[in-house]
């Protein structure tokens, strides 16, 4: 199977373990072993998850030159993904806190640094992109031109635009209507997720959209097809759900396009087996560990 070509955000994670939401002042606290910090993103995240699962991966990134720039390249390096395409354009890294409690329940807090008014060189896009079939475009402002580029190409273009609620977001309506491959949350949804897939399938006509519902599992649309929900599993005790999305998001491409090369119709088996994939991660604390081969 060809490589496959993944734009998108990498930065350093620090999770902290609380006792629950909401959180009760306190001036020290003193979680043993609750505090740990990794490179994560949701760039990083997938390429971790499809590098782990056995896929070829070429990841487009844009980090600080900076020491957390140098601890996310050592991070690339001991999980065997090429930093070739990931550059350092930027002074600062990006940063990110995750709180969550003993159900799993998260809070992410995202420093962006200026990475949204970076710029990804197109060469470089070009170079990354000879001989790959997907392209998975993550919803991070470098990623946006190349999605035109992308279909133009003749690629597959998958994205994820997570807690949505606007059909005519002004942030997400590009990637959205460049999708063939439509992943996102049914956290802030309008509607139910049923209606909801009707209406984006209506609007923007992607080939497969998957709404993921937590405890609930994830819901299958298929552009003139019939919609399935997948039951959630338990394979282990949840520690922290975040992550969830892009290892759902990961797995499903994985199981996807190589059982299928994007032609076929094993649609459910594939998000089957993300559900599972997703279900073990969140054993784990950070968004870019618990990875099942």
């Amino acid at each position: 199977m060809s490589p496959i070509l993944i734009s998108g955000l990498i930065n350093v994670e620090t999770t902290l373990r609380v006792d629950g939401f909401p959180l009760e002042y306190a001036p020290v606290r003193y979680p043993f072993f609750g505090v740990n910090s990794t490179v994560c993103g949701v760039g990083y995240n997938i390429a971790k998850a499809l590098a782990t699962l056995g896929d070829a991966v070429r990841l487009m990134s844009i980090i600080g030159d900076d020491d957390a720039g140098s601890l996310a390249r050592h991070a690339l390096a001991a999980d065997g993904i090429s930093d070739e395409f990931v550059i350092a354009g930027a002074p600062h890294t990006a940063q990110s806190v995750i709180l969550y409690d003993p159900d799993g329940r998260r809070q992410i807090h995202v420093d962006l640094k200026d990475i949204q008014e970076r710029a990804y060189p197109e060469a470089l896009f070009d170079r990354a992109a000879q001989g790959c079939d997907v392209a998975v475009l993550c919803n991070i402002n470098f990623s946006r031109p190349f999605l035109r580029k992308a279909r133009a190409m003749g690629m597959t273009v998958a994205t994820d635009v997570h807690a949505i609620a606007d059909l005519d977001d002004p942030y997400n309506r590009d990637f959205m209507a460049a999708a063939d491959i439509l992943f996102m949350s049914d956290e802030r949804l309008p509607c139910g997720p049923e209606e909801w897939a009707r209406q984006v399938m209506s609007r923007y006509g992607p080939r497969v959209v998957v709404i993921g519902l937590g405890a609930q599992g994830a819901l299958l649309a298929i552009r003139g097809g019939a919609m399935e929900r997948i039951p959630a599993v338990r394979t282990r005790p949840v520690v922290n759900t975040i992550g969830a999305g892009d290892a759902l998001f990961a797995c499903f491409l994985h199981f996807y396009s190589s059982a299928t090369h994007l032609r076929g119709a094993s649609h459910v088996e594939a998000l089957r087996k993300a559900v599972v994939f997703a279900s073990y991660k969140i054993g784990a604390a950070g968004a870019a560990e618990g990875f099942l081969t």
